[in-house]
C-alpha cells in the first residue's frame, strides 16, 4: 500500500496506458485514478476468447491500489479471467454533454479509468466472505450487519477476481467548448449541460413485512 504522499505523485505512465490524443488530458497519479474509481459502481472488463473480443460489464470496487469484481462461477467471462488471460479493466463517468458552435467541436466532459493487467481469484471462503462485505459496505455502509449471513454454497457459487492497479492511466475532460476562434463571434449559444447520476427515493420491495424502518444508510445514501 503506497503512503499518503505517494499517492500525488505522478506515477510513469507505460506505454500501453499513456495518453496520445490530447494528453493534457491524462492523469497518472493514483490520487486521481482512484477518486475517479471510487465515484463509479459500473466497470468494463475486455477479455479476448479463441481470438473472439468480448466486453463484460460488471459491478465493482477498490480496495488499495486493487480493483475487485465478483459474479456466478459458471460465468465465462469470470472462468476465462481467472485462467490468467490478459484484461483491459474501465471505468467512465460522463459529467456533462459539451455543446459548441460547430458540430466538430461538440464534446463530453467525463473521468474514465483504463487499467490493465492480469486478473487473479481470491481464493478461500474467509478470504471471500471478507472481499463481499468489502463489496457492502463501499455500497451502502452498514448493511452487511443487517443481511443474512451468506451459505457455504453462495460463498462456493461465487467467483471474485481482484487485480493490480500497477498499469493504469485517468483521462479527463472539464470545461467550456473549445471553438475555432472566428467561431466565438457567431450567435450560436454555446456552453455545457451538466450530467450527474442521481439515487432516487428507496422504493420498498412489494412483500416487505409491515413496520420494518427503511434503513439509515439508504435514507442517506449518495452515488459519486
Amino acid at each position: 500500500m503506497p503512503d499518503s504522499t505517494d499517492l500525488a505523485k505522478p506515477a510513469a505512465p507505460s506505454a500501453r496506458t499513456r495518453v496520445k490524443r490530447l494528453p493534457e488530458r491524462g492523469h497518472y497519479d493514483r490520487e486521481t485514478i482512484h477518486a475517479i474509481l471510487d465515484a463509479g459502481l459500473v466497470c468494463h472488463v475486455g477479455y479476448v476468447i479463441e481470438g473472439q473480443p468480448y466486453v463484460t460489464p460488471t459491478a465493482y470496487w477498490r480496495e488499495g491500489d486493487r480493483v475487485y469484481w465478483h459474479g456466478s462461477s459458471a460465468s465465462r467471462m469470470l472462468r476465462q479471467v481467472k485462467g490468467g488471460v490478459p484484461v483491459c479493466f474501465t471505468v467512465s463517468l460522463l459529467d456533462g454533454i459539451v455543446f459548441a458552435r460547430s458540430g466538430f467541436h461538440h464534446s463530453l466532459n467525463y473521468r474514465a479509468v483504463m487499467a490493465l493487467g492480469t486478473a487473479e481469484a481470491v481464493e478461500g471462503e474467509a478470504a471471500k466472505l471478507a472481499a463481499l462485505e468489502a463489496f457492502s459496505e463501499r455500497i451502502a455502509p452498514g448493511r452487511w450487519r443487517e443481511l443474512r449471513p451468506p451459505t457455504a454454497q453462495e460463498v462456493k457459487a461465487t467467483t471474485i477476481l481482484h487485480m493490480a492497479l500497477d498499469e493504469a492511466s485517468a483521462k479527463i475532460r472539464t470545461g467550456d467548448p473549445k471553438d475555432d476562434e472566428p467561431d466565438y463571434a457567431l450567435p450560436i449559444w454555446a456552453g455545457v449541460l451538466p450530467i450527474r447520476l442521481v439515487a432516487g427515493q428507496p422504493e420498498a420491495d412489494r412483500r416487505l413485512a409491515p413496520g420494518i424502518p427503511l434503513p439509515a444508510h439508504l435514507g442517506a445514501f449518495s452515488i459519486g
